[in-house]
């Protein structure tokens, strides 16, 4: 990426320019305990952490806010105001807020192509950091992250925010103490109705926005129609798919209940089914883990709306014993016969719906609860980014798999992809030059 040299030249510029709005804050009573939060990546998930850092108010405050888009960043900023009391300080650069000495921890909303370049730059700025899922674009930067948080000693968390969900953690407590025998089977999926992104026309680029810093460490190209500020989660540049977007969730609550580790072959079978425009990944894609004694599977279906089991999304899991069925608003246990045994639904819970692109809810706010506990008093975290790694590569493989249509044999150690150098090599990427990131 950016020099050392270059990047603290940069800092110490910045440092004497910065927004003083947030100096407001030394004369609220109580502001020199709680820990200062800066979000970065302004738009849709951004929300959550607006709100959950509201209800942690008591404990927590945002100092800052970026984004590459002024409308973007002028919208939160002034929703920023109102739900925390004063005015946050103001930033089109991410790199005026890494030198702020009033950011404690940075988190971090961007497109995927930013998460991991972005995150080791606040580890190295001496920063924590709540990383939304994926933690990384590709498998190589994920090691790459995992490798910083270790260097620098500063908490990462990725958003992976069931881990801090009060009823997943009792109900896999359970079942890891025999509720359904052995659990050998988790099965996992997502649905939702997402509408054609059509054919990107060639534009200026907007007078709001700085095209060249949102593009980052991905190789440069036009500004096309159909990309800022969400659809970018369908082209290979810069997105992920949908089965880091959203399987990642499922797929570790799979891994959690299962007590697995990385599975040693991967398949995926798909394509892009229900339209035909400029998305680049899948629509629709069946993918498996496979391990000795256990499997999990990820049914990705972002266009027909149909369910499974009623739910949009979900994780159930199979034991010799019975099944149990896991999402965000509680839990069902079956018997072997298929009776329902008991059931848990979160009070006064409105159902989870997957077309939701904020996603505020109470387990968000354990999750960050979470994270400044650990900053505070040193509470391990639920998700430290070790450990939500290993979903996310999971997932980046299946990738993989479905882009040369191949089964993928992995090591389980090193999470590599055996005798296929071809499928290996697109655990990289290539970099804008000067924007590769480093430790």
């Amino acid at each position: 990426m950016i020099s050392r040299r270059h990047f603290l030249r940069t800092a110490a510029a910045a440092s004497a320019t910065l927004t003083r709005t947030a100096k407001s804050y030394a004369q609220i009573a109580g502001a020199n305990d709680r820990v200062q939060f800066a979000v970065i990546g302004l738009n849709s998930r951004a929300y959550a952490h607006l709100s959950s850092l509201q209800a942690n108010r008591q404990n927590a405050r945002i100092t800052q806010v970026c984004d590459v888009d002024t409308i973007i960043l002028n919208k939160f900023a002034a929703a920023t105001a109102k739900a925390m009391g004063a005015a946050p300080g103001t930033q089109g650069d991410f790199r005026n807020v890494l030198a702020s000495k009033e950011v404690d921890v940075v988190t971090i909303a961007t497109p995927d192509h930013w998460h991991t370049p972005l995150s080791i730059l606040a580890l190295e700025a001496g920063k924590h950091v709540y990383v939304e899922k994926p933690c990384s674009y590709n498998p190589a930067e994920g090691q790459l992250l995992v490798q910083a948080q270790k260097k620098y000693g500063k908490l990462c968390q990725m958003g992976s925010q069931q881990r801090s969900s009060p009823h997943t953690i009792e109900i896999v407590d359970r079942i890891h103490n025999g509720l359904i025998g052995r659990a050998f089977w988790a099965e996992t999926w997502y649905t939702n109705r997402r509408k054609p992104i059509g054919d990107g026309k060639e534009l200026p680029v907007p007078a709001t926005l700085n095209w060249d810093l949102w593009q980052g460490p991905a190789p440069r190209q036009p500004y096309k129609s159909n990309v800022h500020p969400y659809n970018w989660h369908w082209f290979t540049k810069w997105g992920t798919g949908e089965a880091l977007n959203n399987g990642t969730h499922e797929v570790d609550v799979a891994r959690w209940a299962l007590g697995a580790g990385f599975p040693t072959r991967i398949t995926a079978a798909g394509g892009r089914f229900a339209a035909h425009d400029d998305w680049q990944f899948y629509d629709t894609l069946d993918t498996s883990f496979i391990y000795p004694d256990q499997l999990i599977t990820w049914k990705g279906d972002c266009c027909s709306g149909k369910t499974t089991f009623g739910r949009e999304r979900g994780t159930c899991v199979h034991g010799t014993a019975g099944s149990v069925i896991i999402d965000r608003d509680g839990y069902d246990v079956f018997d072997l016969k298929d009776k329902l045994l008991s059931t848990y639904r979160v009070p006064n819970k409105p159902q989870t719906s997957s077309t939701d692109l904020v996603g505020a809810d109470a387990m968000t706010d354990a999750h960050f609860a979470n994270l400044i506990a650990a900053i505070r008093n040193g509470e391990p975290l639920r998700q430290p980014v070790a450990q939500g790694n290993v979903a996310v590569t999971m997932l980046q493989l299946s990738n993989i798999a479905y882009f040369t249509g191949r089964e993928l044999h992995t090591d389980p150690t090193t999470y590599a992809i055996l005798s296929d150098p071809a499928a290996q090599a697109m655990t990289h990427r290539t970099y804008q030059p000067g924007w590769e990131p480093k430790i």
